[in-house]
């Protein structure tokens, strides 16, 4: 068998990257053996493979729904973020230079696309079916010419089409049929239908209508998903920052790649633990405070004023894309003051990869920022250099008696001068800093670290010997198979996954303009 479905959507968020999971969790269980694959991802999240690629996370986390390792074949062009204008283009997994949109879409990008392909063959040839993930909305016409992601693919390969419509944020059918009117007579040949997202009441209601769209366009609806609170994986979010960083009351919050955004369960001990994620410019993989969210007793929320770090037992400073620019962004909110009086006080303070780089003494950077000479917060006694070459790893260690593995994603080169050893940073006092992402994810570590977290900040809270992160995960990835399973019309799916979009699909004026 040689299958394959290209998921794309009416927007971005729509809900691409969670059914793209949910698909795949869903035929997995079927004993297919089966793999995702993005063309071109934007993300500020990204993982390390195996064989030391960088990936979006996205890829990672639906490669965990599939059962099987993510490999760079999975995401071969990656676009990391450094501002408005201008992104670090990682080409299978390794970064390859810095472009800025202008030309990156004139005419570079779609060179790219033979690449695409050819990565996109190899994984057919492998597994039995392949879940392609689109990007933005196919109907971007003024990017049509150098796409590489969305039709462009579905067409190379020959892959039909579902558009995923996110209902919660209204005007789904106009979005379908825009979407549909405006792709060109060849593109529209491989539109095979929609599936609704994040669909509240009573479906009856909503029927009428995609019974309308199906005489408009010609095409089915294969499905309608329930909102469902907690539903999420790790996502894209290129220049944006989490949609909850600002919220103003103690509560558990994440971000959307959350393991779950549900009300705070019971602490364990008599005391809660608060923890403030300082919500820097360019945060990059802020997934690192999942593990955290997920404790029992542990609130979470990201924060822009000094006053919000006040009744934290916690600060987390995480990574950036732009560590210089970060530094600045927490003098000038009077953010990097209030670290400094919680160091004096021996308040905890955690900071990760470019949130260790910051609590340094100084960094040089002429790669990154081209800054040159920077002094830093001066909380760790640990000085930085900006290298070309990035960092790539998946290092594994020890720290507070507890196993540790993580990933690392750096150009910074760590020259740690005194301090109690942490993983690859050090501990000055009750200030951490590692440049290890995912370390948090090791649950002996994390409990240890809490319980130290805990102690220096005079807090009764117990961390719950029984949380699993990795069991939440694959918790939550069966939930979203769930949902495939339940909700779509799986045998017209697996029709259209096996076979390819339906013959004689009518073309929907006015099309794509020329």
């Amino acid at each position: 068998m040689n299958g394959g479905l290209l998921v794309a959507g009416t927007t971005s968020d729509a809900g691409k990257s969670v059914v793209t999971a949910g698909i795949c969790r869903w035929l997995v269980r079927q004993g297919v053996k089966v793999a995702p694959f993005k063309a071109q991802n934007m993300s500020l999240n990204s993982f390390v493979t195996r064989e030391g690629a960088e990936i979006g996370r996205a890829q990672a986390m639906q490669a965990q729904a599939c059962r099987i390792e993510p490999t760079a074949l999975m995401n071969p062009v990656l676009l990391k973020p450094g501002g408005e204008q201008s992104s670090q283009v990682v080409l299978l997994g390794r970064p390859v230079g810095e472009l800025s949109a202008r030309g990156y879409h004139g005419g570079r990008q779609h060179r790219l696309l033979g690449t695409v392909l050819d990565c996109l063959a190899e994984l057919r040839g492998t597994y039995d079916v392949v879940i392609c993930e689109g990007a933005g909305s196919p109907a971007e016409i003024n990017l049509r010419r150098t796409d590489i992601v969305n039709m462009a693919v579905a067409r190379g390969a020959r892959l039909p089409v579902l558009i995923v419509g996110d209902i919660d944020r209204g005007g789904v059918f106009a979005s379908f049929f825009g979407t549909l009117a405006l792709l060109s007579r060849e593109d529209q040949e491989l539109v095979a239908g929609f599936l609704v997202n994040k669909f509240r009441g009573d479906v009856s209601l909503l029927e009428p209508g995609l019974g309308m769209l199906h005489g408009l366009t010609g095409r089915r609806t294969f499905g309608v998903l329930p909102f469902r609170h907690g539903l999420g994986i790790d996502e894209e979010d290129g220049l944006g920052v989490p949609p909850l960083e600002r919220s103003r009351e103690w509560g558990r919050v994440s971000p959307r790649g959350a393991v779950r955004e549900s009300a705070v369960a019971p602490p364990v001990g008599e005391e809660i633990l608060r923890v403030a994620v300082c919500a820097v410019p360019l945060m990059s993989n802020f997934t690192d405070v999942d593990a955290l969210a997920a404790e029992p007793g542990v609130v979470v929320r990201f924060v822009d004023r000094p006053e919000e770090l006040s009744d934290a037992d916690l600060v987390v400073v995480p990574g950036t894309r732009g560590t210089v620019r970060a530094l600045r962004w927490l003098r000038e909110r009077g953010l990097a003051e209030a670290l400094e009086r919680r160091a004096r006080e021996g308040r905890p303070v955690l900071g990760i990869c470019g949130g260790f780089q910051v609590l340094g003494e100084h960094i040089e950077d002429e790669v990154e920022s081209r800054a040159g000479h920077v002094d830093g917060l001066g909380l760790l006694p640990v000085r930085v250099r900006f290298a070309r070459e990035k960092t790539l790893a998946r290092p594994e260690g020890e720290a507070l008696g507890e196993r540790v593995e993580g990933y690392e994603i750096h150009h910074g080169v760590a020259e740690v001068t005194g301090g109690e050893p942490f993983l690859d940073g050090c501990r000055s006092g009750a200030v951490w800093g590692t440049h290890w992402h995912g370390s948090l994810e090791s649950d002996g570590f994390r409990r240890a670290f809490l319980r130290e977290v805990a102690a220096a900040a005079g807090r009764r809270f117990v961390p719950a010997a029984d949380t699993s992160f990795a069991a939440l995960r694959e918790e939550q990835l069966d939930r979203l198979g769930d949902l495939i399973e339940q909700h779509t019309d799986t045998d017209a799916l697996w029709r259209l996954i096996e076979s390819g979009a339906p013959r004689g699909l009518p073309f929907i004026p006015p099309g794509a303009p020329a």
